[in-house]
């Protein structure tokens, strides 16, 4: 009797968590379709094919229960991720462009795989095994997101696809922008039954080399990216950020986020501190820093939190990187105009990049970003999203199994308990 009870509550528990907003969601869709929109965030395929060295581009839906994931090939970026609010209503939550053109000659790295390394090198140069390597410089005499063309500016292979996965590859030939080594890599996009983008990346190489990728999505989780994110609530598993010279480049030092504007163990608006002078908010005029995780490798832990209170809905990030870098748009500024017609302002969106420290390579105590042939390097990034009403919901079914127990399921009766959930 307990074993069949538990199996039931664990069957029902998807349909009445994400059940409650599921009329809305389909009405939504209908609404969508009866707009002559071939995506629910109203992105026309169409827009995305082109051919860009010799390769053809086109855009990808991903589909399941209720929500919808939009990916090009070109940079395996994320175009669109309609999210439902806590009414149930969708939304789109990252920012990004309505078109092929635009990703192409506006060169940003919304939503886009970045590689061979993300974040700086700084002197465009580092050693492995004795061998000293010089990159291609970007910019005040370093390498920034593995150069240019970088790995958000290639059209990536489709490898496989379904309903709601995605897996698209890309080969960067040995010596690219000065990296060594012919590295393959892989990313696996998935839109999880439980409301997830799930985002998984492989690679190998022939030779040994440095890697560090992330995917550079701009979040507004309030689904209108013409306002700021500083309402937004912020919580980050870290005591310790990876600090900066005064030319924004990682001086191989951390310091304790206690009483400084990097406090975030404790939920709070992302704006609180935002203007609060410190040295090292001078340096960036803003969040943009590599955040140490507290619990490095533990995918089954909250890496970090984005609640918006307005709409309801909430991005919980889980990774097995041990550092997330956190940037608040500091260089939009309201001239750059986005899907919609929409002009995005400054600090219009949270960036939540998982990755390893910037710089890497050249500081020895920093995790190593170091693969050789034969090696395997993976890395792993959840985005988990649900709104206020099904979070409740959760809490509460948690409240019962933990104090209450299965006697306490038996007695409220199965059918009880998907009264109180609806």
């Amino acid at each position: 009797m307990t074993k069949h009870l538990i199996t039931a509550v664990l069957l029902l528990l998807p349909l009445t968590i994400m059940g409650a907003g599921g009329d809305d969601l389909g009405t939504n869709s209908s609404d969508q379709a009866a707009q002559g929109s071939s995506t629910l965030s109203g992105l026309r395929p169409d827009r995305f094919v082109a051919t860009i060295d010799g390769k053809q581009t086109a855009l990808y839906t991903l589909t399941n229960n209720g929500l919808e994931a939009c990916i090009t090939n070109y940079g395996a970026r994320v175009v669109s991720m309609m999210v439902p609010d806590q009414e149930g209503h969708l939304g789109d939550v990252v920012l990004g462009f309505d078109n092929i053109n635009d990703y192409v000659n506006k060169k940003q790295n919304f939503g886009s795989v970045v590689g061979r390394y993300v974040g700086r090198i700084k002197g465009a140069r580092f050693a492995l095994n004795g061998v000293p390597y010089v990159l291609q410089q970007t910019g005040g005499g370093n390498i920034s997101h593995g150069g240019r063309p970088g790995f958000s500016d290639r059209v990536w292979d489709v490898v496989t696809r379904n309903d709601s996965s995605l897996c698209l590859k890309y080969v960067s030939p040995d010596g690219e922008n000065g990296f060594p080594g012919t590295l393959t890599v892989k990313v696996t996009y998935t839109l999880t039954y439980d409301h997830a983008l799930d985002v998984a990346y492989e690679a190998t190489t022939d030779k040994s080399t440095v890697v560090n990728l992330t995917n550079h999505s701009f979040f507004n989780i309030s689904g209108d990216p013409s306002s700021t994110v500083l309402t937004h609530t912020l919580y980050v598993d870290s005591k310790y950020i990876a600090t900066y010279d005064k030319d924004k480049n990682v001086d191989g030092r951390f310091m304790k986020v206690k009483n400084t504007p990097f406090d975030f163990t404790s939920a709070k608006a992302i704006g609180s501190d935002i203007d609060i002078y410190d040295e090292q908010m001078a340096i960036t005029k803003g969040y943009d820093h590599g955040f140490a995780l507290r619990h490095a490798g533990d995918i089954t832990r909250p890496a970090a939190v984005v609640y918006d209170a307005k709409s309801g809905r909430r991005l919980t990030v889980f990774t097995t990187e041990p550092s997330l870098q956190v940037y608040t748009a500091n260089g939009l500024n309201g001239t750059l105009v986005g899907k919609n017609g929409i002009a995005y302002p400054r600090r219009s969106a949270i960036c939540l990049e998982t990755m390893h420290f910037s710089d890497s390579p050249n500081q020895p105590d920093f995790p190593s970003t170091t693969l050789n042939p034969g090696e395997t390097y993976r890395s792993h990034t959840i985005y988990h999203f649900s709104d206020q009403l099904s979070h409740k919901k959760r809490n509460l079914l948690s409240s019962i199994l933990m104090y209450g127990g299965v006697a306490s399921l038996t007695g409220l009766g199965i059918f009880g308990l998907v009264s109180v959930l609806q």
